[in-house]
């Protein structure tokens, strides 16, 4: 074989894997993406939404799984968790008769649980990005109810929104109670509705 079919080889054996290792990154990369969109869900497209841009979107979203994978995250014991399930149930009995206290009180216990479970609390948008993790959906709803929590505070929030905002909080509590058992795929709305709970508004109805 002469000199220039060799050349000539070579260069189709190079063409050849470098069309291979492209394909193989492109997939890579779709595999990544899509393993992305299923796992954030409603957070993928939010953010996405935001920046317009999938491959920030997606750089982002991998950077908060990377933290997540680093925080020292842990299950609350029995006692914890029996102790935060009944200052629930305080908050959402409170909400009958004071809710302007109560979800200002469900925001406290929120911050909380969440230190208690592990996460970092100083700045909100971090503390939201953490639980995104495991929980893309809650967060949306968590997002929220921050945003009625903060209205609340300069009277701007109505009733059914702080209504709304204790449903939120309620399922994050949840979501966090259940430690790494339980994720958003799990929680299907079996817990939505009012607040205060059917028992407790009856037993408010039945003391008037």
């Amino acid at each position: 074989m002469s000199s220039t079919a060799v050349i000539v080889v070579i260069v189709v054996v190079v063409i050849a894997l470098l069309a291979l290792a492209a394909f193989a990154w492109s997939m890579n990369g779709r595999r990544r993406s899509r393993r992305l969109k299923e796992r954030f869900g409603p957070e993928y497209d939010r953010h996405l939404s935001e920046t317009n841009d999938p491959a920030e979107t997606e750089r982002v979203l991998a950077e908060r799984e990377k933290r997540h994978r680093g925080l020292s995250l842990r299950t609350l014991d029995d006692r914890e968790r029996e102790t935060f399930e009944r200052r629930w149930t305080a908050v959402q009995a409170e909400f009958v008769d004071d809710p302007d206290h109560a979800v200002d009180r469900a925001d406290a216990l929120v911050d909380e649980l969440m230190s208690a479970r592990g996460y970092p609390v100083d700045d909100f948008e971090q503390r939201a990005a953490d639980v995104s993790v495991e929980h893309p959906v809650v967060v949306q709803r968590y997002r929220e109810a921050r945003r009625i929590a903060q209205a609340n505070r300069e009277h701007r929030a109505d009733t059914e929104e702080l209504r709304g905002a204790v449903t939120s909080y309620r399922e994050l509590v949840q979501a966090l109670l259940g430690g790494d058992r339980h994720h958003d795929g799990q929680h299907d709305g079996r817990h939505g509705g009012d607040p205060a709970g059917p028992d407790d508004t009856r037993r408010k109805e039945t003391s008037a």
